[in-house]
């Protein structure tokens, strides 16, 4: 029992400890628009809407929560503004619940997917191939075989950086070089997998095509070439984030989830940020659960995603 606790304690320190710079400013704004009231009012709720806005936890999303808020109120006829942090953290948890955010604590994947295929996509810049070499790391620990398939070919760096993680972590990798043609890698990938017996597969992808169109056709291209080794694959669409672009993480979820069918999230850097309430918005909007999130430099920084460890280290007190 010692030591599962002592990796649930590190877990919970790695995550408080990345969520510091979001709790910072969510709490320092929502006591600036709670001075000097004593009950919840409407210029409470005008004050709240603002800074669930401004913290990147995007405006529909905002809407819905403020909406909640008013309707309990409303009910209860009358709510001291000490109970609004208690308030706001059972409605943020209720959104994070209906949109299939799930409640997982570790690495696992179906036992009838061998190998399982994950198909990693997002633009560069966003952590995707760090996203990569961690998570093939934290297979690794569970003791499964992973291989790595470098198809983003567009960028020499995109491929030796990859193949550099794989070196790091000791996972074998399936490479052809720039310019090769990414949907033959995949398959030369999968092919692989299948007569190596690895328990997982990881294929990076282009992280920016010229246009929607470019995207949607080699990401399909990729994925017809998968289905042909294995019928069902890929089994898992990550899509990558960079929690600190706010905003822009929601417009690039837009832009994936119209290019092809991602089926989880993986939100980076929210060690370095104040917008972490993007977590909750892109939940919420796209309805695709967060699966895993980056809050630090280390491998062991990369957490599979716990809707109520979040919420709870969200709205702890002090850091």
């Amino acid at each position: 029992m010692g030591i599962f606790s002592f990796f649930s304690k590190d877990k919970k320190e790695a995550l408080d400890k990345g969520l510091n710079k979001t709790k910072e400013n969510f709490f320092s704004k929502i006591a600036k628009a709670v001075a000097g009231k004593t009950t919840v009012d409407a210029e409470v709720l005008d004050n709240l809407e603002e800074v669930l806005i401004s913290s990147d936890v995007g405006v529909t999303t905002t809407l819905k929560i403020i909406e909640r808020i008013e309707a309990r109120v409303a009910k209860d006829k009358y709510v001291g503004t000490q109970q609004l942090n208690g308030i706001l953290k059972e409605e943020v948890a209720a959104l994070l619940t209906e949109n299939n955010s799930q409640d997982v604590s570790d690495f696992s994947t179906p036992a009838d997917k061998k190998p399982y295929v994950i198909m990693v996509v997002g633009v560069n810049g966003v952590g995707k191939t760090t996203t990569i070499g961690k998570l093939s790391y934290q297979f690794k620990q569970k003791g499964k075989n992973v291989l790595l398939g470098a198809a983003d070919t567009f960028r020499a760096a995109a491929v030796d950086q990859l193949i550099i993680w794989s070196e790091r972590v000791g996972v074998p990798i399936v490479s052809q070089g720039m310019n090769a043609d990414p949907a033959a890698v995949a398959f030369d990938t999968i092919s692989s997998a299948v007569a190596q017996n690895s328990d997982i597969v990881i294929i990076d992808t282009a992280g920016r095509l010229h246009n929607k169109v470019n995207l949607m056709n080699e990401l399909g291209k990729i994925k017809k070439v998968m289905s042909k080794v294995i019928p069902d694959a890929p089994h898992e669409v990550l899509l990558v984030l960079d929690a600190s672009t706010g905003q822009n993480a929601i417009e690039q979820c837009k832009q994936f989830t119209s290019a092809t069918d991602v089926t989880a999230l993986a939100l980076t850097k929210l060690d370095g940020t104040a917008k972490g309430g993007v977590v909750i918005g892109i939940s919420d909007q796209f309805k695709i659960p967060v699966k895993y999130i980056g809050v630090g430099e280390k491998m062991e920084d990369l957490q599979a995603f716990n809707r109520t460890e979040f919420i709870d280290s969200l709205f702890s007190e002090g850091n």
